[in-house]
């Protein structure tokens, strides 16, 4: 008899959890994932990156019938009307084909799907419901789930208080919303119901939005969701919430102490950060600690300290990214299975799928000058860049960061409707080491958006064209 059940177990399916489990299997290993939900796929495809992603490019749509946008290029309709149970069915659909879609490839690649939340009896076991299944290596990759705030109860089907799982399934537009916290999740569902007709507040306890980012980008972005209708209450804090008669009423306070105000808000959407899952994992059986933050800290190789244990994702330190979690997932298999397996952490990329869209990857202006970095700074401005003027998409710029004596490139942001694709290619130049001049000299489709990196990277020597 074979001495475990399984080479691999992988507890969690989402993003790191799945991909870590497929490669397994095409490594020739035989490989097992632990998941709950009744669908794979993690937070990511059922409750996160993927169905807001659907609502972002629905109200998109809405907006651009609704303000003039069409009308302005010649495509004249009637007053749009809203219907949003067919917009949040389109949004079941997609999430329905891609999590399906997982669970085709595990019965393509061959991972069993065992059914039930997962933990450890000891190194080499998991419970998983009333049974026990043994491997030779564990993955966890059990992902994130919503920090709470203390005062302030979530409740998503009383649909006043909701995270972001809530904020995804509301049946009804707000008359007014606030959202509590700046970042990522919270400036993408308040743009959704902004756009469908809510009347949006951000509150955001630090005095600039989207903490992390370079520091241009979060001084534009608080111009741009100003002009766009947002309501910015910016170093405030929250308090308390009452909820009476379907209405919310929160206490906020500035940030450093002061007098209190009160607001309402049809609905409330808590979106203030996420923090690792460990909690029911059992970690104590096997002896293994998490840090201050809840974290999981392996080595280079996604091996913790438990030989026979690795971790991936959003359990251990760095961005909490989907696509982090993908590269992780496929690197803890290749070590695994005796291959090198690394992911680059200097060159993760992120995004704030807004419109426009906001993105970035490598270091800011302001870490690589903290460390030390003697920089030259490009910009370029996408009113200048001749396919985002054509398409009436002026908001936005381009900014490179390059070492000064070597040129090469630091780190890269920008603003623009198609943020998220054209970083892409910034992130893939670093990888390869390159410098500004390689990205100024590579020729760029016109016309194209991507050009204004191609410019951006020009402007490093103080050389742009089309400004």
């Amino acid at each position: 008899m074979a001495e475990f059940d399984f080479d691999v177990i992988v507890i969690g399916s989402g993003p790191g959890g799945y991909v870590a489990a497929i490669r397994a299997a095409q490594l020739g290993l035989k490989t097992a994932c632990v998941e709950s939900r009744e669908t794979l796929g993690g937070t990511c495809l059922n409750v996160g990156c993927i169905p807001s992603k659907a609502l972002l490019h629905g109200s998109e749509l809405f907006e651009e019938a609704n303000n003039g946008t069409l009308a302005k290029f010649g495509v004249k309709i009637p007053a749009p009307e809203l219907d949003l149970p067919t917009m949040q069915g389109e949004k079941a659909t997609a999430v329905k084909e891609l999590t399906g879609g997982i669970a085709f490839l595990f019965k393509k690649n061959k991972v069993t799907w065992l059914k039930g939340s997962g933990s450890f009896v000891d190194k080499h076991t998991v419970q998983v419901g009333d049974a026990q299944h043994s491997a030779k290596n564990i993955v966890i990759a059990t992902g994130s789930s919503v920090t709470p705030l203390p005062g302030v109860t979530v409740d998503n089907e009383g649909g006043v208080i909701v995270d972001s799982t809530g904020g995804l399934a509301l049946d009804r537009v707000p008359n007014k919303m606030v959202v509590i916290g700046g970042g990522v999740i919270g400036l993408e569902l308040g743009s959704v119901w902004r756009r469908l007709g809510a009347q949006v507040t951000i509150v955001e306890f630090l005095d600039q939005l989207l903490p992390g980012m370079d520091g241009a980008v979060r001084k534009e972005a608080a111009k741009i969701f100003k002009k766009q209708g947002m309501e910015l209450k910016l170093s405030t804090k929250v308090t308390g919430a009452t909820v009476e008669g379907g209405k919310a009423t929160l206490t906020l306070e500035p940030s450093a102490g002061g007098d209190a105000e009160t607001i309402e808000a049809d609905c409330v959407l808590v979106a203030i950060g996420r923090r690792p899952n460990t909690d029911g994992l059992n970690l104590a059986a096997i002896g293994l600690e998490t840090n201050q933050r809840g974290q999981i800290v392996p080595d280079h190789e996604f091996r913790t300290k438990v030989d026979s244990v690795w971790a991936v994702g959003d359990v251990i330190p760095g961005p909490m990214l989907a696509h982090k979690a993908e590269d992780e997932g496929i690197a803890v298999a290749e070590n695994i299975a005796g291959e090198t397996g690394i992911v680059n952490h200097a060159v993760i990329p992120s995004v704030v799928y807004t419109m426009p869209e906001m993105a970035g990857v490598g270091l800011t202006e302001e870490a690589a000058r903290e460390a030390g970095h003697d920089i030259k700074v490009g910009n370029f401005p996408m009113m200048a860049n001749s396919r985002a003027k054509t398409n009436r998409e002026p908001d936005g710029f381009v900014k490179i960061i390059a070492d000064a004596e070597t040129d090469r490139v630091l780190g890269a942001w920008c603003i623009a409707s198609l943020a998220g694709t054209m970083i892409a290619q910034v992130a893939q130049a670093m990888e390869f080491g390159a410098t500004s001049e390689d990205i100024a000299y590579t020729c760029h489709a016109h016309p194209t958006h991507s050009e204004a990196i191609k410019e951006a990277a020009m402007a490093v020597r103080g050389l742009p064209i089309h400004i």
